[in-house]
């Protein structure tokens, strides 16, 4: 999952069947857990240096490099193929094009700023989870949606991935969430369980399923809704 997810260098070869990639995507929040971490550590040196703005916007450009820029991309093809208002079959095609429209640079161009906003002064302890409530998203749609293509690369994790996976992952990220962040934890995981849910159920309606692209998508959007729900819970809570 770590070799998949981000950029960070394992050179390692391993025997990876098809089943491997959804069963092991009840990883996949671990793996956000070393990125929130990496972001931490940035967030701590930076502040000596820059101002907060900087510094919040300097945390988003390295969490973009780790990742590759793998669910933004999946993000921006989301939105040019789901709002073209195009057939299904045409939207599928479009979400395969590795050209970029207008609704992709809007979309990333979007998520992005409000990330940098939202990280602004952000205590490191909710910093640290954020990533791992964008994975969270990602294990939580691969598991609850069947694969809307006949091929591709995002086949192998949707349809290897169980309902079973998904509570199970439920379950222990919740244990985690909530030892770490107390009642806070707790709302903000099962909050952004729903979400992700909820946001599967609404972009995968138009082409009778998920594909890779629409997990990247889910991941920067559960992600962002996480963002947001930790400004909500630090003004009202």
């Amino acid at each position: 999952m770590i070799q998949f997810l981000t950029t960070i260098p394992i050179n390692v070869n391993l025997n990876v069947k098809e089943e491997d990639c959804g069963k092991g995507l009840i990883f996949a929040p671990c793996v956000g857990l070393i990125l929130g971490a990496l972001l931490v550590v940035v967030q701590y040196f930076a502040s000596f240096v820059f101002p907060p703005y900087i510094t919040a916007a300097l945390i988003i450009i390295v969490y973009i490099l780790l990742t590759g820029a793998l669910h933004i991309d999946g993000l921006g093809d989301t939105f040019d193929g789901l709002f073209s208002n195009r057939p299904r079959e045409r939207i599928l095609e479009i979400m395969k094009d590795s050209r970029v429209g207008t609704n992709a640079v809007v979309a990333i161009i979007c998520i992005i700023l409000l990330d940098i906003l939202l990280v602004l002064d952000i205590e490191p302890v909710f910093l640290l989870f954020m990533p791992v409530a964008g994975r969270l998203g990602i294990l939580t749609s691969a598991g609850s949606s069947s694969y809307a293509r006949s091929g591709g690369l995002g086949k192998s994790f949707i349809d290897c991935c169980t309902l079973k996976d998904v509570l199970l992952g439920l379950i222990i990220y919740s244990v985690l969430f909530i030892s770490v962040m107390g009642l806070r934890g707790g709302i903000l995981i099962a909050a952004t369980f729903v979400v992700s849910f909820l946001l599967t159920r609404s972009l995968s309606r138009k082409i009778g399923g998920t594909t890779g692209d629409i997990l990247g998508a889910i991941c920067e959007l559960s992600q962002l809704f996480y963002l947001m729900a930790v400004y909500i819970i630090g003004k009202y809570m």
